[in-house]
């Protein structure tokens, strides 16, 4: 399976709102493995199909310890929200930046699985703050826009002096 080029913050179509997969079929599982593949490669811990320029509605996940359980989340739907925790978050689409987020504690998501299945899964800890960021994804939105404006410019100017460098 090929790996898929992941997008670059402040990349504009990072900004674009996915739509709802509207019938899984062959296409989607392939998408779903292919980012899962992508993730695993690229040490993360969470993938949206956003990040890799296919908007949809498709997110995978895997915090295991042994990076052996991933998970697919089709048109995720957080339901509910509970508490509030910060803490130290990056993204493979802001390589090389971390900062402190505040998300919700406790989460409970509606999503498909990949046989089309109705799902309800409730998650606390770092499984609910990669939901929320890769739901964030989905909805156009990236890790650093819950941050100042001024941290924004400052990582702006520095991956861009990172392009600068490596180009």
């Amino acid at each position: 399976m090929p790996l898929l080029p992941i997008l670059r913050f402040p990349d504009p179509r990072l900004k674009k709102i996915a739509s709802p997969v509207a019938q899984i079929d062959d296409q989607v599982r392939k998408l779903a493995a292919d980012m899962g593949e992508t993730m695993y490669e690229a040490s993360g811990i969470g993938l949206a199909a956003t990040q890799v320029d296919v908007h949809r509605r498709v997110v995978v996940i895997d915090v295991s310890e042994e990076r052996q359980q991933l998970r697919v989340f089709i048109n995720p739907k957080l339901t509910r929200c509970e508490g509030v925790q910060a803490g130290e978050e990056g993204c493979l689409s802001v390589p090389g930046i971390y900062d402190t987020v505040e998300r919700a504690e406790r989460v409970t998501v509606a999503y498909l699985d990949l046989d089309g299945q109705s799902q309800t899964l409730e998650a606390e800890g770092l499984l609910a703050v990669c939901l929320q960021h890769e739901i964030d994804h989905l909805d156009g939105k990236v890790f650093v826009d819950h941050l100042s404006q001024l941290k924004q410019s400052r990582i702006k100017a520095k991956l861009a002096k990172q392009a600068r460098v490596t180009a």
